[in-house]
Order: structure tokens, then sequence, then C-alpha cells
């Protein structure tokens, strides 16, 4: 039987990522059960007190067992911790010699949304792929520099360590390790029980481009103030090195440090935001917002925005436009 360990983590969780976890998992059993088969799973909240207030008192939740009492689980999971995300690391932290010796002893490591930042202070994602909501993407970056971040993915695997998207993107990763542990069969029971969409992978649909302007490269923020302003126009890199008296491979070295991004992915996802928000709110058809948003290359449009969206143009009008969804 696999030994699971669900944090509850002190200050401001989500509680629902670890009831709906435990509600999950225990349904897995209660169905294997129901077919004459042994239950695959012994599930226990693990915390640090016996009684853990959270969302101000509105909730207690009373773990099973004490962290120090767990001497052997298989795979460990770690819910968002909402807030300031280093105080909430130095609420938890006694987690985290725990975490990385459960871990070198053979467990599998779980997080969920920003629950990515406390196991990212383990360390143990230096090198290694991992994602959070992407919200927190760039500041994810800023602290742990190290972790190999994506942030079109809705989750990860990298050597036994899980990490999921934006919030309630976690039951995509928990259905995901059902069909690990108990097969597809199993895990497709479990998706259709719960409604779950078995196959969604990438959380691009729903990232909103906000510029990544938490940075003191001052003629970096120029240059982005530039390109949100003027993006309908053609921008080029030597425009923008010659207009900020910068050399070339200097300006570009910087937007990406300062950024994450290189100069034509940042005029690139100015431009596909636009477009969502046009194909979100507006009448036009796809050629209209394609040249609204300085394309005129339509096959260079759609690559470009299903790569940065994971849709195609129609697909994400259809999607998010309440006039094209009851056409």
């Amino acid at each position: 039987m696999k030994h699971i360990s669900i944090l509850v983590p002190a200050g401001h969780t989500s509680v629902t990522n670890i009831e709906g976890t435990h509600q999950i998992f225990s349904e897995v059993n209660g169905l294997l059960m129901a077919m004459g088969k042994e239950p695959m799973f012994q599930i226990q909240l693990v915390g640090l007190s016996p009684e853990i207030s959270q969302r101000n008192g509105l909730f207690t939740i009373k773990p099973d067992v004490l962290l120090q009492d767990v001497k052997q689980t298989n795979l460990i999971i770690i819910p968002a911790a909402m807030g300031d995300q280093q105080k909430a690391f130095e609420l938890n932290k006694e987690f985290i010699p725990w975490i990385v010796q459960q871990y070198e002893a053979g467990a599998e490591l779980v997080s969920f949304c920003i629950g990515a930042f406390i196991l990212g202070g383990t360390g143990l994602l230096n090198g290694k792929q991992c994602t959070t909501h992407w919200r927190f993407i760039n500041e994810f970056r800023q602290m742990f520099p190290d972790a190999h971040v994506v942030d079109d993915k809705i989750m990860t695997e990298d050597a036994g360590i899980y990490t999921s998207g934006g919030a309630y993107s976690y039951v995509n990763l928990v259905v995901y390790l059902i069909e690990k542990y108990a097969g597809r069969e199993i895990a497709i029971m479990i998706a259709k029980a719960f409604m779950i969409d078995i196959d969604r992978v990438s959380q691009s649909p729903f990232i909103m481009f906000q510029g990544q302007k938490a940075h003191e490269d001052e003629p970096v923020k120029k240059a982005q103030a530039f390109i949100e302003q003027n993006f309908q126009e053609k921008i080029t890199v030597d425009q923008l090195a010659s207009m900020l008296a910068l050399g070339r491979r200097n300006m570009e070295r910087r937007f990406k440090k300062a950024t994450a991004n290189t100069v034509v992915e940042y005029i690139q996802r100015v431009k596909i935001e636009a477009a969502k928000k046009e194909l979100e709110t507006s009448r036009k058809n796809i050629n209209e917002v394609m040249y609204d948003v300085g394309y005129s290359d339509t096959k260079a449009f759609r690559t470009t925005f299903k790569k940065i969206t994971g849709l195609s143009p129609i697909d994400y009008k259809k999607k998010y436009n309440k006039e094209a969804m009851y056409a």
C-alpha cells in the first residue's frame, strides 16, 4: 500500500488542495474495493501541530499525524500556501529537512500551484523542470534561479518530482498520478466521476501576459514601455538598442535577464495579449484582429498565437468570446 502524506502548512493554505486531494485519492480506494480489490493508498494529513487554523480561523484542520511521527512515506503532497511566499516559507521551514530526507529515501514529491515555493526552498528543484501559477512565475524565477521553470505547462515531472500550474489545475496532476499508480482505467473513472479533463496539459490559454516589470533595469523598462505603446508597428532590436544608446548584444542580454524573454519573444507576447483581448470582447474576425496587432502574415500570426496560448485563434475565440460561444 502506498503511503500518501498530504502536508497541512501553517498560515493561509489552500484548503481545497488538501481536501480535494484527500477526497480524490480516497475515491480510488473506494473504486478498487467495489471491484473486489485491495485499497491502494493510505492517506494521511501531516502537520506541525495538532490543530492548524486556516482562513483567519474560518477553518481548523486537525492532521492525522504530526511530522516527526512519519518515519517513511511514498508520496508527499505540498498544497499552495497563500500570501507572501517568504513568510509562508519561514512558517513552514520545519518541513524542509524532512521533505529532503524522504525524497532521498525514495519518496516522490508533488507541489500544487504556489506550493512550488516551499518545494523550491528544499533545493531539490535546482536543475529540474517545474511550474507554478503563471502569475507567480517571475517571482519564482527570482527566488529560485537554478530551477528550470516552464510557464506554459499545467504539470511537470522530473526525477520523481511533480509540480502543477495555477489553482484548480492540481486535479489534473492528481489524475495523472492516479493513472501512473492505478492505471488508465481507474484514472478515466475518476476523471468522469469528478468531471476532470483528463488530458489537459497546458495553462497557456489562461495566462494573462502583464509584462515582467519587477526589476530595476530602467533602460529595459523603457524598452518594454515602448513595445507596449507601439506594438502595432514593426519594432526591431536594433531600433530599441539605438533608442536606448546600447549595443545590440548588451541590450539583448539585459532584456533577457530582466524579463526572462528575448526582445522578440516580448514583442510577440505583447501582440498576442492584445489579440487575445480583442478575440475575447470584439466581433472582429481573425484577419481584422491580426492586422490590428501588427501582423500581415496569416500563417505567422496563427503559428505564434498557438505557440503562446496553446490554441488556434479561432478556437480561442470560441472558448472565451461569449457571443461566439452562443452564436
